[in-house]
């Protein structure tokens, strides 16, 4: 039996990379599914190939977070998971970090996922599911990523915090934290093909599985956390990075 049959799903960011394959894991485990971005032609692309609704949503912007829940309450009535997806990612070294590099990333990552939920809630049913998608950043202090890695630890407080408020619903708020995945997000950093390469084959050697993530991989780990298998855990976070964070002695 689909263990997702009859849930109402909405994944913020799926119309690309781990959004978008977690939006497949759902549809494929009988969900119906909501998505969302800020490319229209995007996600008219992922309506036609997954069977999901694409609803335009800016996430950094409150009332375009107050519109997404509107059309939501309209169209489906109440939602049984929510899948923080959507963030950006920049990085700049401490010395030369701007207020607009701060705020791009902050605006997004954290006051918008902390209002997406928050304007959620009114709609999202007794028992249902949170999953935010963090990342291995926040553990292990790469130079030159220190908002983003910040903006990534700020939600996993947020995963804490909430699992802890929305207990009384029944609600439960899980975090999944990737290492290197394969996704569009490395060629939209403003590195070279070559450069993305290279970065992958020194990072690779630092993998215990020796080989980057791929989307579905974190996917499927999403998928289980929204669904009833995974009716016990709530305020804790899952790694999956191959092995990268474990840092083998030997």
């Amino acid at each position: 039996m689909k263990n997702l049959e009859n849930k109402v799903a909405i994944v913020t960011g799926g119309n690309s990379g781990i959004g978008y394959a977690a939006a497949a894991e759902f549809v494929a485990q009988g969900a119906k599914v909501i998505v969302t971005g800020r490319n229209k032609e995007a996600l008219a692309k992922a309506e036609t190939e997954l069977k999901v609704t694409g609803i335009v949503a800016d996430q950094s912007d409150l009332k375009s977070i107050d519109s997404l829940v509107e059309q939501v309450a309209a169209q489906f009535g109440k939602v049984d998971i929510l899948f923080l997806n959507a963030g950006t990612a920049a990085f700049a070294p401490v010395d030369f970090a701007s207020e607009e590099h701060y705020d791009s990333i902050m605006n997004v990552n954290v006051k918008g996922v902390y209002f997406t939920v928050q304007k959620v809630l009114p709609i999202l049913n007794d028992g249902g599911s949170i999953i935010f998608n963090t990342s291995i950043n926040a553990h292990v202090g790469m130079p030159n990523s220190s908002v983003y890695a910040a903006s990534k630890a700020a939600v996993l407080s947020l995963n804490r915090v909430f699992a802890t408020e929305l207990a009384p619903r029944k609600i439960r708020v899980n975090a999944v934290s990737p290492g290197p995945i394969e996704t569009p997000l490395y060629g939209k950093l403003g590195l070279e093909k070559e450069e993305v390469e290279g970065f992958g084959s020194v990072l690779g050697e630092k993998i215990l599985l020796k080989r980057f993530g791929q989307a579905s991989e974190v996917a499927k780990t999403v998928r289980f956390l929204a669904s009833d298998d995974a009716s016990f855990i709530t305020g804790t976070e899952i790694v999956v990075d191959g092995g990268l964070t474990v840092n083998a002695v030997v």
